[in-house]
């Protein structure tokens, strides 16, 4: 998983990552902004155009060039929208969220796209990873991307759900190094903490993944016009990871809520068998401190005083005693 290129993220004046033609699945050259609704016209032919948080009057351009809706632009510039698929005409606006490894820690952005008969627009915002791979693989497939733009909606949708499954993966590591300290009899809070970080970070990695999954769903059932019946199994696909990922965060969330069931209970049975402990040498030193405290009146008539044999008689007594409790407390478990 690679973290966020510099390079990358850094916007020209337009805010143009790429802005690329293809016909018949093969790359044709770089398009500017002001020839994209001639490109356009062009049979067999799609302009796959990448941006990075581009500014109001830009995407008023961009909105006339390909005909988009303006309630699609609003929410196109603006970040935090919910994850949708919404069809405005003979196109579809779709929100996704991204996840990304960012200097050790994982951020979540958005990616907004538009998918007509012969364009597809990426849009990402905040946390993201550069789309410049992502093309260079589908371009490697020409006779997959002379499917049109919906082939590169696929590779798009596939490596977003990819880092989701990679993140899991690091998220799986630190659920096996949690798990281990939680099968303790002792209390430890540092784990306990550790556990309600994990379960929210597993918490937004499937609130990521869930819509996904929705979003695969309606694509591989709906919208035969924008998108092929011949790639909806690669479709299908992706909705398979997104599933895996929800099952699994599911799966994980519930164990580490039993994980710290078990240790609280593990903690009690440990206390119990502490308090048994302290309780059965309290019984035993018991038979000691009522006769030496008996013995320890100022009566003038108390047994054996006068006897030579009495003092190691009472020591014997009470040591028999003690022996005799400890061997029944032993037998019981208590000591």
């Amino acid at each position: 998983m690679n973290d966020i290129s510099n390079e990358d993220k850094k916007p020209s004046c337009d805010s143009v990552i790429n802005s690329v033609a293809y016909r018949d699945g093969k790359r044709l050259q770089e398009v500017t902004v002001e020839d994209i609704s001639e490109v356009l016209k062009e049979p067999d032919t799609f302009v796959w155009l990448g941006l990075w948080q581009p500014e109001d009057a830009y995407m008023r351009s961009i909105q006339e060039e390909f005909g988009l809706h303006d309630l699609a632009i609003e929410d196109a510039l603006t970040a935090h929208q919910r994850p949708k698929i919404e069809q405005y005409g003979e196109s579809l606006f779709i929100v996704t969220h991204t996840a990304q490894k960012v200097n050790e820690t994982i951020e979540y952005g958005e990616t907004h796209l538009f998918l007509g008969k012969n364009f597809l627009i990426t849009i990402r915002h905040g946390a993201s990873s550069s789309y410049k791979q992502i093309r260079k693989h589908a371009e490697e497939r020409p006779d997959m991307m002379s499917k049109g733009p919906a082939y590169a909606l696929y590779c798009v949708l596939d490596s977003i759900v990819d880092n989701y499954l990679e993140i899991l993966h690091r998220y799986t590591e630190e659920f096996d190094a949690i798990e281990k300290l939680m099968f303790q009899n002792t209390f430890n809070q540092q784990a306990v903490q550790q556990v309600y970080k994990l379960r929210r970070d597993l918490l937004s990695l499937r609130n990521a993944a869930v819509p996904m999954e929705d979003i695969c769903n309606q694509l591989s059932h709906h919208y035969e016009e924008l998108m092929p019946k011949s790639l909806r199994a690669y479709i299908r696909d992706v909705q398979d990871h997104a599933n895996q990922v929800i099952r699994t965060t599911d799966d994980m969330r519930e164990m580490l809520s039993n994980a710290m069931h078990v240790n609280l209970a593990l903690v009690s049975v440990h206390q119990n068998e502490v308090v048994q402990r302290l309780a059965g040498w309290g019984a035993i030193l018991a038979i000691p401190t009522v006769i030496f405290s008996l013995y320890g009146m100022n009566f003038k008539n108390m047994p054996e005083l006068d006897d030579w044999w009495g003092y190691p008689v009472t020591l014997g007594v009470t040591v028999a005693g003690c022996a005799w409790l400890y061997w029944k407390l032993k037998k019981s478990g208590w000591l």
